[in-house]
C-alpha cells in the first residue's frame, strides 16, 4: 500500500534530519554542534527535530547506528572469505570495518559506545545500536565456532571478551594517537592471545 502524505512527510523530515546531523556530526565533532545547528540545516523547527530525537547524543546514535550496520555487514563478507585461513584472521576481517567506522571521527565513535553501554537501554536508537553490538558479537561467536573446535557456550564468552578488547582498544585516551593499522595489530595480538590460552587450555 502507497504511504499517506502525512507519513511521506514525517519521513521526508527523518530523512532531512538524518543528512544534516551525519553532514555537521562529521564536520564538527559532537561537541562542535548543537541540535539548533541541526534543525538549521535540516530546515526544521526544534521542537520538530525533538520529535525524532530528544537529545544530541540520540542523533549520534541514529547516525552512527547506520555506519555501524553497514561496518557489521562488511566484516561478516569479510569473515567468511577469510574462512580458510583460521579463527583468528577469520575474527580480525570481521573487525575490521568497525574498528575503522569506530575510528573514522574518534570523538564521535567514542561518545557513541559510552552512550551504548551507559545510556537508557529501552530508549530506540540505543536499543538498536545494542541489538547491532549483539549482531557482531553472534558474528565473533560464528567465526569461533566455524571448526567445530569450540562449542558455542565457550564461543559466547571468549566472544565477550573480544568486544570488550575492541571496546577499550578503540576508545582508551591512551591509544587515540594510534594509526587504525595499530590498534588493529594490537587487537590482533589480543585474540591470539585470547585464542591461544584457549586452545592450551
Amino acid at each position: 500500500m502507497p504511504i499517506g502524505r502525512r507519513e511521506r512527510a514525517k519521513q521526508d523530515k527523518r530523512e532531512r534530519i538524518m543528512a544534516a546531523a551525519r553532514e555537521l556530526l562529521a564536520q564538527h565533532g559532537v561537541s562542535g554542534v548543537t541540535t539548533q545547528e541541526i534543525a538549521d540545516r535540516a530546515d526544521v523547527a526544534i521542537g520538530t527535530l525533538y520529535l525524532y530525537a530528544s537529545t544530541k547524543a540520540e542523533l549520534l546514535i541514529m547516525v552512527q547506528n547506520q555506519k555501524f550496520a553497514a561496518a557489521i555487514d562488511e566484516g561478516l563478507v569479510a569473515a567468511s572469505d577469510a574462512a580458510e585461513q583460521g579463527a583468528l584472521e577469520s575474527a580480525v576481517a570481521l573487525i575490521r570495518p568497525v574498528v575503522v567506522c569506530v575510528r573514522e571521527h574518534v570523538e564521535n565513535g567514542r561518545t557513541y559506545l559510552h552512550e551504548l553501554v551507559f545510556g537508557d537501554p529501552a530508549e530506540p536508537y540505543r536499543r538498536e545500536g545494542l541489538v547491532l553490538a549483539a549482531r557482531l558479537e553472534h558474528g565473533v561467536i560464528g567465526v569461533l565456532t566455524r571448526d567445530g573446535s569450540i562449542d558455542a557456550t565457550v564461543a559466547a564468552l571468549l566472544a565477550r571478551v573480544i568486544t570488550a578488547v575492541i571496546h577499550v582498544s578503540t576508545t582508551a585516551t591512551v591509544y587515540l594517537h594510534r594509526s587504525d593499522d595499530a590498534v588493529l595489530a594490537d587487537i590482533r595480538e589480543q585474540i591470539g592471545a585470547v585464542l591461544a590460552s584457549r586452545a592450551a587450555a
